[in-house]
């Protein structure tokens, strides 16, 4: 089985988003995956606020794990991961024109009712798979 089924898999099973990703690509950059997950589990659906992708975010953390100097408490230390960031951010649009969680899901979770539209709709059966799907994908070229 593939990283990217993996994550998928993970996210079916129960993760977030943001942790099937961190918890399936962290590993691969010296992050233990418990750790992963504990990390990633607050940001889920936008940060709780339907705002950028959990999905997103989790590969956010994996590229900085990566891509992060010895010196990355200064801006220049910094500087690859933005890149990268800038990169996947790209891609991600590419397949998915956006990577707001509200947009993506055309309901805003943030609130009551959009979060009972969202489970009444099954959004996150059929279209979050795919969201983690994209954005493992688009970490296996990138790493």
């Amino acid at each position: 089985m593939s990283s990217v089924e993996d994550a998928v898999n993970c996210f079916c099973r129960g993760a977030a988003c943001s942790q099937a990703i961190l918890g399936t690509y962290g590993p691969l950059v010296g992050l233990p995956p418990e750790l992963g997950m504990k990390l990633a589990s607050g940001f889920a659906g936008g940060m709780r606020l339907a705002q950028t992708c959990g999905a997103v975010t989790g590969a956010f953390m994996v590229l900085g794990l990566k891509h992060a100097g010895p010196n990355c408490d200064q801006r220049d230390g910094r500087e690859n991961v933005y890149a990268a960031i800038r990169d996947f951010t790209a891609r991600f649009q590419q397949r998915n024109n956006t990577v707001v969680c509200k947009e993506l899901l055309g309901c805003d979770i943030s609130t009551p009712e959009g979060a009972q539209k969202a489970t009444k709709e099954g959004l996150f059966r059929t279209i979050c798979p795919k969201l983690v799907q994209d954005a493992a994908e688009i970490l296996e070229e990138m790493l």
